[in-house]
């Protein structure tokens, strides 16, 4: 989705300018072409050359240079998707606010249409100050994007908030500001990862589940536009940016979470792997090897799709089911007992499609008795096709 993007990354005069160099690795690594554009300041902190290494591309600053003038001034501001400043001083901050034009960065700016993201960076004491946050409210109030710094410690050996975000989530940011909001108005619950069944107070029953392929169509309904809620089994993966995250533990947990927030959502996405049984004891202290077999009986679960399902009124709801065996009797069998709209099946033996994998092979089957094959791809773009089809639901009316 962002390989044939292009940026222009604006660099100001921060000791985080160093980041900048990071963050410009980060973006062509995903295919994006970037375009550097540096403030006389920024070239105290590093030069121009790093990032015609990183990039590929000359690094700009000087607003009257003739050198490569056809993508000086405005033709850099009409060359990138999106526009990042990174780091942002006050000083930068304040003269858009203001309106000033003066050197190359702040003339590119002011001609800028992209989107324009601002990632501040600078000492607590400055960001807080009364006349930066009423710059960084009037550029919000035009549509400007702020990527608001963390708190931690500051080059200035104090710690507070105004360290730059992590590129993580400036580059999250990015892809979600040229992304269309094609999901504007609509809440989205996700559930995502495996669910723990505790028998003992060290030892429980689970799952091979990662979450990725949850966690992805949190991102991807985010960057659409939706309000997103994501419920989550025990994972290991960073929670999505911007995302209402409700972590929880047993199906019961899970259930409790889902069905407290089912009136207030429109779309509900079950992609957890929820354990279908759990002990039907817990010891309160930790079982001991004993000789001979360990026995424990095991109860059902509550079936949280199905409850769903019961109560969806117009809200559509999409299930999955890995198979290792008659996918597709199984799925639809599945998609028809417990009342979804789609259901996204995938085979647990092919390669790529099992769990822990970056990528997925699915067919989304549907009441109509389609069934749309999508290839081998990343569980990103998986979840893009998804919400593709979530989206048709809404604007049929079919939900």
């Amino acid at each position: 989705m962002a390989a044939g993007k292009k940026a222009v990354l604006g660099v100001t005069g921060g000791i985080a300018a160093y980041k900048a160099a990071e963050l410009a690795r980060l973006l062509v690594k995903k295919d994006i072409s970037v375009m550097v554009v540096m403030t006389e300041n920024a070239k105290e902190f590093i030069t121009p050359l790093t990032f015609q290494t990183l990039t590929g591309h000359p690094a700009f600053s000087d607003l009257f240079s003739q050198e490569h003038y056809d993508l000086n001034h405005i033709s850099l501001a009409a060359y990138g998707d999106v526009i990042v400043v990174a780091p942002a001083t006050a000083n930068i901050i304040g003269k858009m606010a203001a309106g000033i034009a003066d050197d190359l960065l702040s003339t590119v700016l002011l001609a800028a249409r992209a989107p324009v993201l601002v990632c501040p960076a600078m000492n607590d004491n400055m960001y807080t100050h009364p006349a930066v946050q009423n710059n960084i409210r009037i550029l919000q109030n035009r549509g400007v994007h702020i990527v608001a710094p963390d708190r931690g410690e500051l080059a200035c050996k104090t710690a507070g908030i105004g360290r730059l975000a992590e590129l993580e989530a400036i580059v999250e940011a990015i892809e979600t500001a040229w992304t269309d909001k094609d999901l504007a108005g609509e809440k989205i619950l996700v559930t995502a990862g495996p669910t723990r069944e505790p028998f003992d107070p060290v030892r429980f029953i689970t799952n091979y589940s990662s979450g990725k392929m949850g966690y992805a169509l949190a991102t991807m309904a985010r960057r659409r536009g939706a309000e997103v809620i994501l419920v989550s089994g025990p994972t290991v993966l960073p929670i999505p940016y911007g995302v209402d995250f409700i972590p929880v533990e047993s199906a019961v947990e899970m259930r409790g979470a889902v069905m407290s927030r089912l009136e207030t959502v429109t779309v509900v996405i079950k992609a957890a792997a929820v354990a279908d049984y759990r002990p039907a004891v817990r010891a309160g202290n930790k079982i001991k090897k004993k000789r001979g077999p360990l026995n424990i009986d095991l109860e059902k679960n509550p079936d949280i799709i199905a409850e769903i399902g019961a109560k969806k009124g117009k809200r559509v709801v999409v299930g999955f089911a890995m198979e290792s065996e008659n996918l597709l009797a199984n799925a639809k069998a599945k998609l028809f007992a417990k009342n979804m709209d789609l259901i996204v099946a995938n085979d647990l033996h092919q390669d790529g499609a099992g769990f822990q994998s970056d990528t997925n092979i699915i067919k989304i089957l549907d009441l109509q008795g389609g069934v749309e094959t999508v290839p081998l791809m990343d569980k990103l773009d998986i979840a893009a096709r998804i919400l593709d089809r979530v989206k048709a639901l809404i604007y049929a009316g079919s939900r």
